[in-house]
Order: structure tokens, then C-alpha cells, then sequence
């Protein structure tokens, strides 16, 4: 089956409602989307929202390469040789995880559909549920609360609370928090490179009885090292994110002692299933957990992230929230959720339907 179009195009997506992280506060996000039409009439879609303070590439520029003469050239290539297209991309167009995201999940969606079967169950579906984390961004204790109790009301149970601007505000608020959920809710914490080593420590000692699962990212790239200060207990409940780009970081990373028990695989970062499948390979003879995280994205780019991460047995945590707080999207499918628990839909491909 031969691939009959090729189309991409930026759609700016407005958030519902604005959040604050350590650096930045963001109220809309811009996607890059790509559309693959079959000879049969069958779309493949797919999606990218990079970040160019993360890995150097924005929507703009994915957006360049992928109307780009090369990009053209997929016209009349058979879509069965799929992952040779995803390497030539990587080829084409180096150091472009957006670029390579939005091909990379285009081109599943439509061989999934090609062959008529959810792309999880091609890469063999490991796990068919899983709760996912929401987000409440950086603000007061009272406002935390309050959206830490809409969140319970929707039925959500596992929070994920940004930090990182001011650590003893971040301690009454992990505190507040737990007094006032007890152990109804799992906390987990993002602090977004905000953290010396020793608000880490601090922090960590502040927390200790509180049971946080999980701390995300709390040094600025380039310092994992100084993570080595830390107990190996401490240091299995830490996620590598920023410090966390593709397949090559993920190998360094499980050197002993490792800094991080836990990878954050983002398909921004890493530029599509394909290249998240390699860093699962690498970190599971490791001993480190996933961790499936997302930017604020549509729902294509968060139901290929679903199926990565249940085609993999070392999953043990999603935080893919990133859709929620969207205005609009050009999709509807992919996923459900219900109480707080995500599934793919069992759809064909990604399991997405047009709008």
C-alpha cells in the first residue's frame, strides 16, 4: 500500500485554564500536526509539540522539514517499510525530535490501520490500564488545594504537583496537601531543574513521612552527578526527565551508581515511539522504572505515548494529562478515561477519530 498525500500544517490549541512551572507560565501551545493519506483513503496522523528550550527544535521549524522537498518525496512509498522511513527521517533531519515525532507517529497510525490493528497490540500490549497523574502548577497553598479537590471530585487519584520556585513553599504545600487527602490521593512532585542539591535535601528530609512517590527532574540538566549525595533509596524514587533526550542519554544514565531509579520517556524529546521503544529496551536489563510523560499535546501525540508505554512491562507510571486542558483538538479518541485510570481505546492504529 503506497502513501497518496502528505500534509502538514501549525493549529496554536488554547488552553482552559493557564499553569505556572519553575520557568515559564503557558496559557496556549502550538502543534505541529502531519497527515498521511493512503492509496486506500486510510489517514495516518501525527502530532508534535517540541520544545525548543528542551531539545533545540520548535513547532515552527518541525513544521519547515516536514513540508520540506524530502518530506514530499514520501508520495508513492510503501507504507509496510514504515520503520526504514522513521530511520531515513532521523537521517534527514538530525537533532529534530519534533520532526521526527510527528512522521514517527503519522506513519504508525496509518500502517496500524493498513493492517487493522491497534499499534500496542503489533509492539504486544503488556498493560491494558493505568492511573494517570493530573497537574496542579506552581501557586499558593489554598489555590493547590482547592485543585487538588476538583481533581478528586473528577475522580483523579494521583497528583502531580509542580515546584521548584521557593522550596519552603513547596514543603507547606507537599504538607498541607497530605494533611488534608491523608492517603486518599498519591502525590507526585516535578520541580523543573528548580532545586539546588541542597533544597533537594531539604526537601527530601521535610517529606520524608509524607509519602511521595516519586520526584521528577529536581537539578538542572548537566548536575546529575551531585544526585550521587543522595541515598540509594531517595535516588530510586527520582525521574529523569530534561536530563533524558533519547536513547543515547538513557544508556549513560544507567551507569552505577545511577543517579535516577526512574526514566521519564517523552516522545517530544525523544522523537516518536520508535526511539521511547529503544530507551524502554535500554533501562529494563537496568532495573529502572518508566515513566510516561508528554508536554501539553493533543490527543494524537498522548495516544501513541498510551500505546509505547502498555507495550512495555517495566511501565509503572503515566502522566499523560497533556490533552486535558485543551480548548480544542483536531481529534477526538485515542484513549479513555475513567476514574483516572487510561486505556487506549482498542481502535485501529492509534484509535483516533477525525474532527
Amino acid at each position: 500500500m503506497r502513501i497518496r498525500s502528505v500534509r502538514a500544517y501549525l493549529k496554536n490549541l488554547a488552553l482552559t485554564k493557564p499553569y505556572t512551572i519553575a520557568y515559564q507560565i503557558t496559557s496556549d501551545v502550538e502543534n505541529v500536526f502531519l497527515e498521511i493519506e493512503l492509496d486506500n483513503g486510510l489517514i495516518g496522523i501525527g502530532a508534535a509539540n517540541p520544545s525548543p528550550d528542551v531539545v533545540g527544535e520548535s513547532p515552527e521549524q518541525a513544521l519547515q522539514n516536514l513540508q520540506s522537498e524530502w518530506a514530499l518525496g514520501l508520495i508513492g512509498k510503501d507504507i509496510r517499510l514504515f520503520v526504514s522511513l522513521i530511520e531515513q527521517v532521523h537521517e534527514q533531519f538530525p537533532n529534530a525530535p519534533g520532526t521526527w515525532a510527528a512522521l514517527d507517529i503519522a506513519l504508525h497510525d496509518a500502517f496500524g490501520q493498513y493492517l487493522g490493528i491497534p499499534i500496542v497490540a503489533f509492539y504486544g500490549q503488556k498493560i491494558h490500564a493505568l492511573p494517570t497523574s493530573v497537574t496542579i502548577g506552581i501557586m499558593n497553598v489554598a489555590d493547590t488545594l482547592a485543585e487538588a479537590d476538583d481533581y478528586f471530585r473528577q475522580g483523579f487519584r494521583v497528583l502531580k504537583v509542580k515546584t521548584g520556585l521557593d522550596v519552603d513553599e513547596d514543603i507547606e504545600r507537599m504538607l498541607k496537601l497530605r494533611e488534608w487527602h491523608r492517603h486518599s490521593v498519591k502525590i507526585r512532585v516535578d520541580a523543573n531543574q528548580g532545586y539546588s542539591l541542597a533544597d533537594l535535601q531539604k526537601f527530601c528530609r521535610a517529606t520524608a513521612e509524607l509519602d511521595v512517590e516519586l520526584i521528577e527532574q529536581p537539578l538542572p540538566v548537566g548536575q546529575e552527578h551531585e544526585l550521587l549525595a543522595l541515598s540509594p533509596s531517595i535516588r530510586q524514587t527520582l525521574a529523569a526527565d530534561e536530563s533524558l533526550k533519547g536513547p543515547e542519554a538513557a544508556l549513560t544514565l544507567t551507569n552505577r551508581p545511577q543517579p535516577f531509579g526512574i526514566y521519564n520517556i517523552k516522545l517530544m524529546k525523544c522523537g516518536g515511539i520508535r526511539s521511547a521503544l529503544k530507551m524502554a529496551t535500554i533501562a529494563e536489563p537496568a532495573g529502572i522504572s518508566l515513566f510516561w510523560g508528554c508536554n501539553d499535546e493533543s490527543r494524537v501525540s498522548i495516544s501513541a505515548a498510551l500505546h509505547a508505554a502498555f507495550a512495555c512491562s517495566h511501565t509503572r507510571y503515566i502522566d499523560l494529562d497533556g490533552s486535558f486542558d485543551l480548548a480544542e483538538d483536531v481529534v477526538g479518541g485515542g484513549f479513555v478515561v475513567e476514574d483516572g485510570y487510561m486505556r487506549p481505546t482498542g481502535g485501529n492504529g492509534l484509535g483516533l477519530t477525525k474532527r
